[in-house]
């Protein structure tokens, strides 16, 4: 019964979507506000409609309803009952009723406070979103409907799902469940597909703002921009600690000794993240200086659709990755909705174009409109490269015939170049003024980093003569950090001649500026990943060694001996086989690590899962990858030497810390006092901040 209850919330909820789309729209063609009024409403009905069916689908996993065929194909008896409430997001089904919640909310959360001051753009902003909202409540009720139930014809060994019950048919409920795939049974898979929903389905808001905008003629104004960003950062930040816990969750659960791979899905994750960044360097321009307005535009459009197409790829199996679910049927209604809204909205930034025009010309290169320029053409480069490798294998099986995939040395050397210098324009950005530049100035602001990086690097490179490319790499990491330092350093030392001391001045340094701090902290974590990026591509090492009882392997300045093997059953439905290992550091014990294979019994699959031995220098990594079956007196073990490994979580955490500094609200009477300002002050000075 409750399962027929939560069908019902989602039909309702689907009508609720499509008529808040059609009536406001015309409420908006015919100047009716009742219309927009009514379809406002029906729009924020249908967030707690989906939220009943959203709570009966968690339900029915936690009471292991197995009538339902979605919570049979995702949980156990054996799981755990957070477990089972986190299938909601582990299968085809429920992911997408998942979504089109999220998506609800965040329509509902703008309806709620952006009501009065954007009511010009309401109407098309509801037609906009409510559109997107439907057409993912459709799929949910039409496609992939979560509340398929389980029937039984007598005499007849076929099991058929349906929402309604066949004739001669009766309810059939299995004694147990298939269980979640043991690949998303990991912390980092708990958190990293809700962020990473998130991340996605919050693009839809700046998107249907700056669509509302065009349509009602109001691209002049800056209110949409603004709002645009607002709710554009926070997207973004979800979909960064997304990024982070699903590298966290390669590295732990994988087995393959990295956390990025250049997996379809990883990449689907990252060009909408790449393009919302440059989107929100963009909108800095146009706020400041009414300029770079189509980009602007053209940014958020790209940034949904890629988006969507992240969707598409995850969610219908077109790709192969380990990220995504079977092929299904999606994929067609994906990539027709995908094509008329991205096609859609570039014919209607081109029908405004008259509306976009710039304010200001740009007056020099050597400007911050310059490089912000330049940084958004390095974006969206990088992203035009993984886009092209990350489809690569459709389009070669559409011209040749045959499934050819790219792998990770084509997307690290044809991004190396680009990232490297994106990370140096980020360094030199802030130190840059608006309009002009003076380069005898910015060159002195340069020198005393510039030097410091150079014995930086050369110290380190020394030992490593032959590391070239990791040597400039390096190089640019420290370059960038200590330009980063010097600005927090410099703001500082300012306020410490009032007499604060170093601590207090820091902190209201960064109080009395959260966006242009909070943007320095987001680089510092940019820089901080880098350096695992480049740990991984130039450090690493590994071997595979099969030992007996007793031996021991060498790599680097480690050892590992092989101390005994044992098998013996998990409390979850798994078989585990587990060894006991010791590691060594120059001849002195350090740890004992318990690499092992767990083994999955209802679903026939096995896990691999490391042991690893962390400090900030680098990890080691020890896989369990052969052994004896009888006596088990021999094993073969996977090594791997991870350097700087860790400043991938470091930096992550970091990121995340500047993005919530950068968008903590300003204190109001700072707020006021910044816009009074003497006519001698207009002009920001190199340095000044956003």
């Amino acid at each position: 019964m409750l399962a027929e209850i939560g069908l019902m919330a989602l039909i309702v909820a689907f009508l609720l979507a499509v008529y808040a789309t059609v009536v406001s729209a015309l409420g908006g063609a015919k100047k009716r506000p009742s219309w927009v009024k009514s379809a406002r409403n029906a729009a924020i009905v249908a967030f707690p409609m989906l939220t009943v069916s959203v709570a009966i689908l968690v339900y029915s996993l936690y009471v292991m309803d197995f009538s339902l065929a979605y919570v049979g194909d995702v949980s156990s008896r054996a799981m755990s009952s957070f477990l089972r409430v986190t299938a909601l997001w582990g299968g085809q089904a429920g992911s997408i009723l998942f979504w089109a919640w999220i998506m609800s909310g965040f329509v509902t959360a703008v309806l709620a406070q952006k009501w009065q001051r954007d009511r010009e753009l309401m109407p098309y902003f509801i037609t906009v979103a409510m559109l997107t909202t439907a057409f993912f409540i459709g799929i949910s009720l039409f496609i992939a409907n979560p509340f398929l139930r389980i029937w039984h014809i007598p005499g007849e060994t076929n099991l058929i799902e349906a929402l309604v019950q066949p004739a001669g048919a009766l309810l059939y409920t299995p004694p147990d469940g298939s269980g979640l795939n043991p690949l998303l049974r990991h912390f980092g898979m708990i958190g990293h597909p809700p962020t990473t929903y998130i991340g996605f389905t919050g693009f839809v808001i700046p998107f249907a703002f700056a669509i509302s905008a065009l349509l009602t003629g109001k691209a002049r104004e800056d209110e949409w921009i603004r709002t645009s960003r607002r709710w554009t950062l926070v997207a973004w930040i979800f979909l960064s600690i997304g990024l982070i816990l699903g590298g966290r969750w390669a590295y732990d659960v994988l087995g393959w000794g990295g956390f990025w791979g250049w997996d379809p899905v990883e990449n689907a994750m990252l060009m909408p993240w790449l393009v919302g960044t440059a989107f929100l360097h963009s909108v800095m321009i146009t706020e400041k200086r009414g300029m770079l307005k189509v980009w602007s535009v053209g940014l958020i459009i790209l940034t949904y659709s890629l988006s969507l197409f992240g969707t598409f790829i995850t969610r219908t199996g077109v790709i192969s990755s380990v990220h995504a679910f079977g092929t299904s049927a999606l994929g067609p209604v994906f990539f027709v909705f995908i094509g008329v809204t991205f096609l859609g909205s570039l014919a209607l930034m081109i029908w405004r174009l008259d509306l976009l025009k710039t304010e200001h010309e740009l007056q020099s290169f050597l400007s911050r409109e310059a490089i912000f320029l330049l940084q958004n053409l390095l974006f969206i480069a990088i992203t035009f490269v993984v886009f092209l490798g990350t489809i690569f294998p459709i389009l070669s099986e559409l011209f040749t015939g045959t499934k050819i995939t790219v792998g990770p040395p084509y997307f690290q050397k044809a991004t190396a170049p680009l990232f490297a210098a994106l990370l140096l324009t980020m360094g030199i950005a802030p130190l840059v003024a608006w309009r002009k530049q003076s380069a005898r100035k910015l060159g002195r602001m340069l020198l005393v980093p510039f030097l410091l990086s150079l014995l930086l690097a050369g110290v380190w490179g020394y030992s490593h003569r032959e590391q070239g490319a990791a040597y400039f790499a390096l190089w640019l990491t420290s370059f960038v950090t200590l330009l980063i330092l010097f600005e927090f350093g410099k703001g500082v030392r300012a306020r410490m001649v009032r007499g604060e001391n170093p601590g207090v001045a820091l902190w209201r340094l960064v109080g009395r500026n959260h966006r242009r701090y909070g943007g320095y902290l987001i680089h510092l974590g940019v820089v901080m990943i880098g350096l695992a990026f480049i740990g991984d591509a130039n450090f690493k090492q590994e071997t595979q060694v099969a030992l007996t009882r007793g031996e021991s392997l060498t790599i680097g300045d480690y050892s590992l001996r092989f101390d005994d093997l044992r098998a013996y059953a998990g409390t979850d439905g798994r078989d585990i086989l587990e060894a006991s290992t010791s590691l060594f550091k120059n001849g002195e014990f350090i740890r004992e690590l318990r690499p092992r294979r767990d083994f999955f019994v209802v679903q026939q699959q096995p896990s691999t899962i490391p042991a690893v031995y962390a400090t900030p220098g680098a990890d080691v990594y020890v896989l369990l990858v052969g052994w004896e079956e009888i006596s088990f007196n021999s094993s073969t073990f996977k090594v791997y030497i991870n350097p700087l490994i860790n400043w991938a979580w470091i930096g992550g955490f970091m990121l995340i810390l500047g993005t919530f500094v950068a968008a903590w609200p300003q204190a109001v009477g700072q707020r006021k006092k910044s816009y009074v300002l003497k006519p001698a002050r207009l002009r920001p000075q190199p340095g000044s901040g956003d």
